[in-house]
């Protein structure tokens, strides 16, 4: 029988970014909206989707080898399992996504310490109640089955919810008092799976391209011809990971020059590598970054 490594894989709002990443990676997995396991190309993994608040205690028992969820989740669980790497992706953004204490805009609640007696809604029930103890705050924490936004005021006094833009919270009139966790999307594996070293060798394996598809994230590489006389005032103006790559060409009098930037810099960058002398600029994606 071969071997195979079993990764658990975020249903919900962050399985299109992990799908998206995962590709970017070199993985192609495919999901029907049926089936709660999906295909991917690698004959030596085989995934489950499952939702990312469970991933950790699936992993933890030993229903799957490794998973990627939320840091949140693995703090809500009290998972005991061992964290390979941090990966800074959520459902919308490249970064981290926080837990914050919203009160109702007219609410006289302004601070953490005005939450003393109030009744509070979140998924996050015991990481909120482990930040209400070290903040000496005694509150009532209850489990929020969804729709967290619509209990307050009514219901409750306040609510933990996640948030990556705030715009959420400001479209039901909340206002954020505190954070109460920050969290983003890691990779986690049972403790007697890695000690398996087939098993911990191909999740390390995995982690470097899933980094590296990260550190692509935007970034570009540029290349383009440089007259050789020019080639001190086209490399001032050039930014690179580290140093960029110049090779002769046929005509002794050219070279050519390829950089890794930051996607954002190019629409500036382009006309001032023209102006010093580039010719046939071209840039191209990338899918992975290795550093």
């Amino acid at each position: 029988m071969p071997r195979k490594l079993t990764l658990a894989l975020p249903k919900g709002s962050l399985q299109e970014q992990t799908f998206r990443l995962l590709g970017k990676a070199g993985f192609q997995v495919r999901a029907s909206s049926r089936s709660y396991y999906p295909s991917i190309d690698d004959p030596e993994m085989e995934t489950i989707l499952v939702r990312a608040q469970d991933i950790s205690r699936f992993v933890e028992r030993g229903t799957a080898d490794a998973g990627l969820t939320g840091e949140d989740w693995v703090a809500e669980n009290g998972s005991d399992v061992k964290a390979v790497a941090n990966l800074a992706y959520a459902k919308q953004n490249l970064t981290p996504v926080r837990w914050v204490i919203a009160v109702p805009e007219r609410s006289r609640i302004r601070s953490v310490k005005g939450l003393r007696g109030k009744r509070i809604a979140t998924e996050l029930v015991n990481v909120t109640r482990k930040f209400l103890r070290r903040n000496g705050v005694k509150a009532t924490v209850e489990f929020s089955h969804g729709a967290t936004e619509a209990k307050v005021p009514h219901l409750v006094d306040a609510i933990v919810e996640l948030t990556e833009t705030g715009s959420s919270l400001r479209a039901n009139r909340l206002r954020e008092i505190g954070t109460v966790i920050t969290s983003t999307t890691v990779v986690v594996a049972n403790r007697t799976a890695w000690q398996n070293p087939w098993k911990r060798r191909k999740l390390q394996n995995l982690t470097l391209l899933l980094q590296g598809a990260m550190d692509a994230e935007g970034k570009v590489c540029i290349k383009m011809n440089v007259p050789a006389r020019r080639l001190d005032a086209v490399a001032r103006v050039l930014p690179a990971l580290r140093q960029p790559t110049v090779s002769p060409l046929a005509d002794s009098k050219w070279v050519a020059i390829e950089s890794v930037v930051d996607e954002t810099v190019v629409r500036e960058l382009l006309p001032s590598l023209k102006k010093a002398g580039a010719q046939g600029i071209i840039e191209f994606p990338l899918n992975k970054v290795i550093l």
